[in-house]
């Protein structure tokens, strides 16, 4: 644990030593309360809620928490750092997890300067906000998902704009998995598979939470789900540290 910890407050502290942290949520930022004021519709709409703001969340992560991950291995990897990481007294589970944790809490923080929508909703009217609570909380692990699949594709490369391409590829078909178009497609020709893509959905999944569900069966996949990529991210860098 403790090794964990000291790649954590590494790699977190790495943030905000680089320009990375101030591009990355000011970008955010301004996307959340641009498309949530224009493209949301969030006037036209007439009440006081993030209805938009969380409809377009998985959509404005799936590009944004990539382009985070795509440094975190394909960087250590062309620097030639990551074999003194991984010869430093701790596990490469401990590596993993360490770099994972810091990237999520850097997205919390993301997440949590986002509250001026809260403050406008509530000034606004009388919203639900056990529900904007519940849509916060899928957004965390919404986030934590991507970052997974994320930080495991940059561990297959040293070249940051091919793992940014296969984050945001990875990302995509686990959001779009249980969209009508696609249940539609699979229904029609593979229907075996459309039952088990809808509920590999981090898009449907995070819908319940985004109308204030917080179902266990939806806390047990996200966690599932991050475990298991963040076991195939260690996988396959003692797969190249054997090379």
């Amino acid at each position: 644990m403790r090794a964990t910890l000291a790649v954590f407050r590494r790699e977190f502290a790495g943030y905000f030593a680089t320009p990375v942290a101030t591009v990355f949520i000011v970008i955010f930022l301004v996307l959340s309360g641009a498309l949530t004021f224009t493209l949301g519709g969030f006037f036209a709409r007439g009440q006081a809620d993030l209805v938009p703001f969380l409809g377009l969340l998985p959509w404005l992560l799936l590009f944004l928490v990539p382009a985070l991950t795509m440094r975190l291995w394909a960087e250590e990897r062309r620097g030639g750092t990551i074999e003194l990481l991984l010869t430093l007294p701790m596990t490469t589970g401990q590596a993993v997890l360490g770099k994972f944790l810091a990237a999520w809490a850097f997205c919390a923080v993301a997440l949590a300067l986002t509250f001026p929508l809260v403050l406008t909703v509530n000034w606004l009217g009388a919203p639900d906000n056990g529900m904007i609570a519940a849509g916060y909380l899928g957004a965390l692990l919404l986030a934590g998902a991507y970052l997974a699949v994320g930080a495991a594709a940059s561990a297959l490369t040293r070249n940051q704009v091919i793992a940014f391409v296969l984050g945001v590829a990875g990302c995509f078909l686990f959001a779009v998995a249980g969209t009508g178009v696609v249940s539609a497609f699979l229904s029609a020709n593979l229907p075996i598979l459309a039952e088990t893509a809808r509920i590999m959905s981090l898009a449907e999944r995070f819908d319940g939470f985004s109308r204030g569900v917080i179902a266990a069966r939806d806390l047990v996949f996200f966690a599932s789900f991050i475990g298991f990529w963040l076991f195939l991210n260690a996988l396959i860098l003692e797969h190249r540290k054997a090379d």
